[in-house]
Parts: structure tokens; sequence; C-alpha cells
């Protein structure tokens, strides 16, 4: 019955993806041959630099989840977190938004040291920290190009983003709130998500006293979501773009956390649509716009089937040893 569930949740949320992607091309006229040459067009030189940023975001990635694991004093060795967060990041690209890759890289390093409840708060403060991260680089970048502040959609979303953020830090750092969240969640049916909340406050308060590894984890979350601007903006460079790294910087971090939503296989539609309705406020043609997401996407399949493959190789290693010390 489980992965029944699953099987339809999956399809849906392709259904979704390939809604979304024929509502597009529909709409907005879009010229699939026309498309398809802009991005055979694209200079390959500066899609090379545009990926070599990419990678180095994924490996600073790495390293900020790693600083967090080390925190909460759990201990594996460099190959099995390479081989979980490769992991991750391949099942994202199947799974429903970077969500998905997330659950894949509890499960896995869970089970390898027995201690479910701290990897799953390291997870979790991962992506609040890339959250933080994005809030950094997307306020004052919204300051620079203040022409966008005007804007009802951008002042929105970026309002939305921060408020979002303010709740979350309020409910996990605020006594008074929390209990009344969990207070909330007393109702029979939802002992879980209460049980959940309150593990994850936890743990999450292990690191208060870790002042200098929060603030490591915040720098190295903020140049993370400076370089996935500065990579998406070569991709703009190499299809003859020329627009300003400050719009990049504004409307990445948006794009990111809407597609944060479990609604879309590894966001796909979702991302190329929002590609088109901001960029088009600056200027970019939406058949541009449209390229400049997908070749993004193709870096994330890419970099992901890496990911798969360092994955795949070491699967049948740890099947062998599943009783090794994951101190070893």
């Amino acid at each position: 019955m489980v992965r029944v569930k699953k099987v339809i949740s999956l399809l849906a949320r392709l259904s979704v993806s390939c809604l979304l992607l024929v509502l597009l091309f529909k709409f907005n006229k879009i010229d699939l041959a026309v498309l398809t040459n802009d991005i055979k067009g694209a200079d390959k030189w500066l899609l090379a630099v545009g990926f070599l940023f990419s990678i180095f975001s994924c490996i600073l990635g790495f390293l900020r989840w790693k600083m967090l694991l080390a925190g909460a004093g759990i201990k594996a060795s460099l190959k099995k977190l390479i081989s979980t967060f490769s992991g991750g990041i391949f099942f994202s690209i199947f799974l429903p938004s970077t969500i998905g890759g997330d659950l894949v890289r509890v499960a896995d390093l869970a089970q390898h040291t027995q201690k479910a409840k701290e990897v799953v708060a390291t997870v979790f403060l991962d992506r609040l920290s890339g959250y933080i991260g994005l809030v950094l680089v997307i306020f004052p970048a919204l300051l620079l190009g203040g022409d966008l502040i005007s804007d009802k959609v951008v002042f929105s979303s970026v309002s939305t983003i921060i408020l979002l953020l303010a709740v979350i830090l309020l409910v996990l750092f605020n006594n008074s709130i929390y209990s009344r969240i969990t207070k909330f969640f007393s109702t029979p049916g939802s002992g879980k998500i209460k049980e959940t909340l309150k593990n994850i406050h936890r743990e999450i308060h292990v690191f208060r006293h870790q002042k200098r590894m929060i603030v490591s984890n915040l720098l190295i979350s903020f140049i993370i979501q400076l370089t996935l601007p500065i990579s998406v903006y070569f991709i703009g460079l190499a299809l003859g773009v020329r627009i300003s790294l400050v719009y990049f910087l504004i409307f990445l971090p948006i794009i990111g956390a809407i597609t944060l939503l479990p609604v879309a296989i590894g966001g796909l539609g979702l991302r190329e649509s929002l590609f088109v309705v901001y960029f088009a406020k600056v200027g970019v043609v939406k058949q541009l716009a449209l390229a400049m997401s997908l070749l993004s996407f193709s870096f994330f399949i890419l970099y992901g089937a890496m990911g798969g493959l360092i994955y795949v190789l070491t699967v049948h290693h740890r099947r062998l040893q599943p009783n090794k010390s994951p101190c070893v």
C-alpha cells in the first residue's frame, strides 16, 4: 500500500512538471526549434565556467553539512559521507525538489550511524542555513537593484521569503512560541508531527554554544547562494544575455526558495516558468530565459549523474560490510 502511494505521488508530481512545461510553451509561444538553436549556439567556454561555479557550490554544500555533522558528534568516514551526499544529489533529480534528496541523506546516514534524530537535525539545519544564506544575498542585492523594489511580484516574493524565515526562527528559538506550536499539535493523529518537532528542537539546541561553527556555516551558505546566481549569469552570457549580475542575485534566490515546494519532479516546469516570469521583468526574451533555466537544469542533471555514479559504486561495498563501525 505504501509503495502504491509513493508511485501515485511520483506520477502526480511528474504530471505537474509536464503540465507546467506544456502551459509554458503554449502560452508564451515558445518555438522549440529556435530554443534548440539558442542552446546549441551557446558559448561552450562560458558554459564550462558556469558549470565549474555550480560544482563549486555543490562542494561547499558538502562541507557545510559535514561541519554540522561534526558539531552534532556524528562520526562517519569521509567516504561514507561523500557517498550519502552524492546519493542525495542523485535522487533529488527524480524526487520532489531538494527535499527528496534530503530524505535520502537522512535514511542512508541514519541507518549507518544509528543516530536518526541527530541526522535529521543536521539535514534540517543544513537546509535552514542555506535559506538564511539566501536571504543574506537577496536583501542587499535588492537594494542595489532598486528599480525592482517597486515591482509588486518581486517585493511580495522577497517579503514572503523573509517572513517565512522569521517565523521558522521564532518557532525554533522562542520557547513561548514553540510551546504553543507543540500544544497545537496535541490533537489526535498528530503525534508523529509533534514528536518530530520536539526531536529537531532538542537536537538544534546542541549547537547554541558552538557560535564559531554557526558563523562559519552561515558564511559558507552565503557563498553558496552567491555562486549559484553567478553560475546562471555565465549561462546567460553564453546565450548572449547582457544584464547586470545584480538581477541574478535577486531572482535566483527567489526561484530557489519557491522551487523548494515539493510539487514537481526536481522542480522541473516550476523553475522554468519562474525564470520566464522574473527575467522578463528586466527585458530578457522569454525564450532565452527558458534556455537559461534548461541549461542550468542540465548542470544539475550532470553533477547529479556524477553523484549517482559515486553512490552506485559504493553501494556494493556498504552491503558487504553492514556491521562496520561508523567511526571507521
